[in-house]
């Protein structure tokens, strides 16, 4: 992974992600690409960028060609919640953009990174200590695209030759980017409204617990699994990794060491219940630990102490 090209790299992840392979790599070997191109974000302004539709392979395959890269890092995507709002869209952009992506692979023997998610799992799926390698039958548009997102790399694998691998990430906490319609969305807006607020209305029910990780474990975990060489992978289009399982009344209490003054209530969103319901409590991360020693360090305690004192810096700059 030397020359690399992101799509979706104005997201969650690839806002982080570029600026982590810009500083490993070198601002000249990763092309951050993109739908749209805000004349004010870091990621446009640092380093190279080109706009970029995923629906376009030829477009893809260009910018990938004339760049001489050698890994696409595929994160163009709609997210759970938004996803049930646009099921058709997110169908064709989650899977023709993954499809269009993989093809490029394939033509140009590039290494391969996508994905998965927390939502590939359905209510059938044993929700403590989910296996690796279990039972995948999500209800949601989302939760379909990923379970076919992680068959399609698997082909594509079998099939010709490319090297694809791939996570499935669960809910991810960032204070530099905010989410973009998620299920696990509160567990970052929580942070936001304690700073801002000092109180936090939860669409979340209590007693949900769903799987999380900070964004720097995430961003790590990435580059881990595609630095490791080939031959110690025997899972590779999407290994469960998760740093900790916590539902809103744990958060809370987390945040409440540092600041006891804030306080929660609920407004739970039928909507987005109904997918953390569906969702594992837990994720058996056994075999990212075996095959590339996967490791997060970041606890909850630990993440919200970090949060909250880099969001305060942020939000302060911001006025």
């Amino acid at each position: 992974m030397n020359r690399i090209v992101v799509t979706g790299c104005l997201g969650q992840i690839g806002s982080e992600l570029v600026n982590r392979l810009r500083k490993d790599k070198g601002i000249d070997n990763v092309l951050a690409t993109d739908i749209r191109k805000p004349e004010d974000h870091p990621v446009v302004n640092t380093g190279l960028f080109e706009v970029l539709d995923v629906l376009d392979e030829d477009r893809m395959f260009e910018l990938a060609s004339e760049f001489k890269a050698d890994t696409i890092i595929h994160l163009a995507s709609l997210l759970s919640s938004v996803a049930e709002d646009k099921p058709q869209v997110a169908w064709h952009i989650n899977m023709t953009g993954l499809t269009n992506a993989l093809e490029v692979a394939r033509k140009l023997d590039l290494q391969f990174f996508t994905p998965s998610s927390i939502g590939a799992f359905g209510p059938e799926t044993p929700k403590k200590d989910t296996p690796q390698d279990t039972l995948q039958r999500p209800k949601t548009m989302y939760g379909i695209t990923k379970v076919a997102g992680e068959l399609l790399c698997d082909y594509y694998h079998d099939k010709f030759g490319v090297d694809t691998r791939g996570v499935r990430f669960p809910g991810l906490i960032s204070y530099d980017t905010l989410p973009g319609g998620g299920t696990t969305d509160y567990a970052v807006e929580i942070y936001y409204e304690a700073l801002k607020k000092g109180s936090y209305v939860s669409p979340i029910g209590e007693g949900t617990y769903m799987d999380m990780m900070y964004m720097p474990d995430a961003i790590n975990a990435i580059v881990q699994l595609m630095e490791v060489p080939e031959s110690q992978l025997k899972h590779r289009n999407a290994f469960n990794i998760s740093a900790m399982s916590f539902e809103p009344e744990e958060i809370k209490a987390s945040i409440q060491k540092i600041m006891p003054e804030f306080t929660m209530t609920y407004d739970v969103n039928p909507k987005l219940q109904a997918i953390a319901d569906s969702w594992p409590d837990s994720l058996d991360c056994q075999s990212a630990r075996e095959e590339w020693t996967f490791k997060p360090e970041y606890t909850l305690d630990k993440m919200t102490e970090d949060m909250l004192e880099k969001l305060k810096i942020k939000l302060a700059n911001e006025l």
